[in-house]
């Protein structure tokens, strides 16, 4: 009988990919506006890979892009790209389609929610916050949490712990292979693919479901516990 559901957050409930592009766009624009000389394709890509370098959760990635550019930190530049980015963040920090509806069918029929992420505490109540979804979770387990990140075991273990629940008795819900439906398995929880929320093309994803929206998550429940 499945009794719960974890969802991860990013590209699982909100569509990160885009927001992280087009707030960086923004910010490119607002730096080039500033009077700073800039082709916005290779500064996008050089921005990218110091995200992909340095983690998508850091904090001074224009101070270090303006220092590779520059060579050192103008602060006027920088506020003109921070500024933006975080107007354009704001802006484009959207759930994918159906994911309230689907939130508050589950609940109503009495199916807890969670969120395993890999991002820090702050950063993701911060997401969860914009999306209006801070109702909805029993528990969200975070990186600051577990210390550990997917495919870990560690996280999923604190979320069965936070929801009183058995392997049996959840569904892991993600967008990573790799991390989600890896380190899920690894525990003995079946797992849904977002196909909706992939970014790499990806074939087999090891999943025991694959979903092309949320709301199928309904029917893989109730297909479940009638069986």
């Amino acid at each position: 009988m499945i009794k719960a559901v974890i969802f991860d957050l990013d590209n699982t409930l909100l569509d990160f990919v885009k927001m992280k592009k087009e707030a960086v766009m923004s910010a490119i624009s607002s730096m080039r506006e500033a009077g700073l000389d800039l082709d916005i394709d290779t500064s996008y890509k050089e921005i990218m890979k110091i995200y992909e370098a340095d983690g998508w959760e850091n904090q001074v990635v224009f101070d270090k892009f303006l220092k590779n550019k520059i060579g050192y930190v103008d602060n006027k530049y920088l506020a003109a790209g921070i500024v933006a980015y975080r107007r354009a963040k704001e802006a484009n920090l959207k759930a994918y389609p159906n994911v309230q509806k689907t939130l508050n069918h589950l609940l109503k029929n009495g199916i807890k929610l969670a969120i395993v992420s890999d991002a820090p505490s702050r950063e993701a109540w911060m997401r969860i916050y914009y999306l209006n979804l801070h109702h909805s979770f029993d528990t969200v387990v975070t990186f600051d949490d577990s210390r550990e990140r997917k495919p870990s075991p560690k996280p999923f273990k604190l979320a069965l712990e936070r929801l009183n629940l058995s392997k049996d008795e959840v569904l892991m819900v993600g967008d990573w292979p790799e991390r989600d439906m890896v380190g899920a398995n690894s525990m003995g929880i079946k797992t849904i693919f977002a196909k909706y929320g992939d970014a790499f093309g990806v074939k087999d994803s090891g999943a025991n479901w694959d979903i092309e929206d949320i709301s199928e998550v309904i029917d893989i429940i109730d297909e479940v516990n009638n069986a």
